[in-house]
């Protein structure tokens, strides 16, 4: 679907806050509360807005440390099969083929070093990994789930 210019922005809107009303939204781009639901639906049917979702603070639940870690797998690992395995797991809250040596690039969140150390004992005990390679976040420098192309 090709999205024209109040298009992009109807969905960058959505994204910085996802309960905006249409009438918000259209004040925004010059269109009716109505024309923006026409558009909002059109763009949900084509599959461009996916569905929306709460963004939770992981500090305010007590998630602090996070670590990216690269997962080295068997020969015949599949993405599937990654992608299934790593779901078991509730501090995975990413999961990412990649380029280069490491198969995967899996985005884990825990409370403490503790917990984290546990969680990467659960994914290194998956039949197919082979190998780990750790990296714990110091800081964030920038996050930015809002950003839109076009």
């Amino acid at each position: 679907m090709r999205m024209d210019p109040v298009d992009q922005r109807i969905v960058a809107l959505l994204v910085a806050d996802a309960r905006a009303s249409y009438a918000d939204i259209g004040a925004k781009v010059s269109l009716s509360a109505p024309a923006v639901k026409r558009r909002v639906d059109r763009l949900r049917a084509a599959g461009v807005i996916r569905g929306f979702t709460a963004v939770i603070d992981p500090a305010a639940v007590g998630w602090t440390t996070e670590a990216f870690v690269e997962l080295y797998c068997t020969g015949r690992t599949t993405p599937a099969q990654i992608t299934v395995a790593t779901k078991r797991h509730p501090e995975v809250v990413g999961a990412y083929t990649v380029s280069g040596q490491a198969d995967a690039l899996v985005h884990l969140r825990a409370a403490d070093i503790a917990h984290l150390e546990q969680a990467l004992e659960r994914l290194r005990a998956e039949p197919f990994v082979t190998s780990t390679r750790s990296m714990v976040v110091l800081s964030r420098l920038i996050e930015n789930p809002t950003s839109v192309p076009g």
